[in-house]
């Protein structure tokens, strides 16, 4: 059987979509896969049962990019495609069956809209799949100890970054005697880029207990690592939705985007909100290439209050 799977051009989504990709392994366990999609989520996909190809799918304009896809994949007669871009693509293959991704109300999760695609209730979960190398480089960089708290602090933009001084109080908290990991080590996951967000967060941990990954994982190397963690903190972004994907506690912060679609989603996930509803953070002209983060009306102490409830579940999920 030949499946061809188009998903998605964001890490976040294509993580989110990786349950129906699951289930289809699961029921057609001898099929050859075909994946497409964007270059920054594609190496997701590497370690995947049965990829035969992997697609990478670059923006162009025109949306010559679908043309270049058909290209690519028009050769082979299909027994099942399946589109999460909602392209017009499919209705060009050769294929047995065809199921597209059509617009869903805004309030209902991502993850039971991409079910309907295959008519699924209840929707399957996320889940990633890592080769030995991963989990040997996720060995080298988190070798075996104390628990690990898992932090990532920066996001895609500055409106959905919780301020990294405000991540630094709560690893202190959470680490403290008194916290529910105490004396644990702190592993701080971000993009090379990205070392402005975790600095002052690294600087405010111990050096004995911090674990600096800034810069050093590639996405399944990040996800072996995450799986070797006791919890997981960090803002709404697709490492986010990694941890939750590898089944570690993971604690989503949400302000400006939509929690109902894009809350972490698992059986040991839970969420902290700003005070302010989302929908009052963009007056008139806004514009998030400009702002500051809109975060601020989360405190310290919410987010502690929802690790910890988290963690209470977590521990009296594993007894």
């Amino acid at each position: 059987m030949h499946i061809l799977f188009v998903t998605a051009t964001r890490i976040g989504d294509a993580v989110l979509s990786t349950g129906l990709l699951s289930y289809l392994i699961e029921r057609h366990p001898q099929a050859r896969l075909t994946i497409a999609a964007g270059p920054v989520a594609a190496p997701l996909f590497e370690a995947v049962p049965g990829v035969e190809r992997l697609i990478v799918v670059s923006k162009e304009r025109w949306r010559l990019h679908w043309a270049r896809l058909y290209a690519a994949t028009a050769d082979s007669c299909w027994d099942l495609v399946v589109d999460l871009r909602g392209s017009a693509l499919v209705w060009f293959l050769r294929a047995g069956e065809r199921r597209v991704m059509r617009k869903s109300a805004v309030d209902e999760h991502k993850v039971r809209q991409l079910a309907r695609v295959l008519a699924l209730d209840p929707p399957p979960s996320p889940r990633l799949w890592t080769a030995p190398r991963h989990d040997r480089a996720a060995e080298a960089l988190i070798p075996p100890g104390a628990p690990v708290l898992a932090i990532g602090p920066a996001a895609n933009w500055r409106g959905k970054q919780w301020r990294a001084e405000r991540f630094a109080q709560l690893a202190q908290r959470l680490t403290a005697p008194d916290g529910p990991l105490p004396n644990a080590r702190v592993a701080v996951f971000a993009a090379a880029h990205e070392r402005a967000q975790a600095e002052p967060l690294l600087s405010a941990v111990p050096p004995a207990r911090a674990i600096d990954l800034v810069g050093r994982t590639d996405l399944l190397s990040a996800a072996a690592a995450l799986r070797r963690c006791a919890l997981f903190v960090g803002n709404d972004t697709g490492l986010m939705h990694i941890a939750a994907a590898v089944g570690v506690p993971t604690l989503g912060l949400f302000g400006p985007s939509p929690t109902a679609q894009y809350a972490p989603w698992g059986r040991c996930t839970a969420v902290a909100e700003t005070a302010q509803p989302r929908l009052s953070m963009f007056p008139p002209g806004f514009d998030h290439r400009t702002t500051d983060t809109l975060m601020d009306s989360l405190s310290v102490d919410a987010a502690e209050a929802a690790a910890r409830q988290l963690w209470r579940r977590a521990v009296s999920a594993a007894a």
